[in-house]
C-alpha cells in the first residue's frame, strides 16, 4: 500500500543559512531522509520538499515571505500542507538575539495561510 503524501516548504534563517547550510542545506534533506528531528513526524508519509526559502534576513519579513511562496505554490500548483521554521532561525532567536517571535509568527502563519507550522527541522 503507498504511504499518503505530505507537501511541505521550510523557511530557513537567511544569516546562519548562508553561513552553516553550506551545500544547499543538507541537514534539512538530510534530516527528511532519515525523518530525524522534527521531520519524525512525516515517518509514515511519502514527504516532497515543494519550496525554500530564507526569512528574508533581519529584522525578518518572514511574513511577506510566506505570502509569495504561497501565492508561487498556488501559481504552480504545488500547494503545500505545512511549513517548517528552521532549526536554524530557532537557533537565531535563542542565540544570536533574532527579533522574531516564533509562537506569534506561527500563530500568524496558521490563521493567514491555514498551514500547519512546525518550529524546527532537524537535529543537527
Amino acid at each position: 500500500m503507498a504511504k499518503a503524501k505530505k507537501r511541505i516548504a521550510i523557511i530557513a534563517c537567511k544569516n546562519i543559512k548562508g553561513v552553516s547550510c553550506v551545500g544547499g542545506c543538507l541537514k534539512c534533506f538530510k534530516g527528511i531522509a532519515e525523518r530525524a528531528g522534527e521531520y519524525e513526524r512525516w515517518k509514515d508519509y511519502e514527504v516532497e520538499v515543494v519550496g525554500m526559502d530564507d526569512c528574508g534576513g533581519c529584522p525578518g519579513v518572514l511574513m511577506p515571505k510566506v505570502a509569495l511562496l504561497a501565492d508561487m505554490a498556488k501559481l504552480y500548483e504545488r500547494d503545500f500542507d505545512a511549513i517548517h521554521l528552521g532549526t536554524c532561525i530557532m537557533k537565531a532567536t535563542q542565540t544570536a538575539k533574532c527579533p522574531i517571535d516564533l509562537e506569534d509568527v506561527k500563530k500568524k502563519i496558521e490563521k493567514k495561510f491555514n498551514k500547519e507550522v512546525i518550529l524546527g527541522t532537524h537535529p543537527y
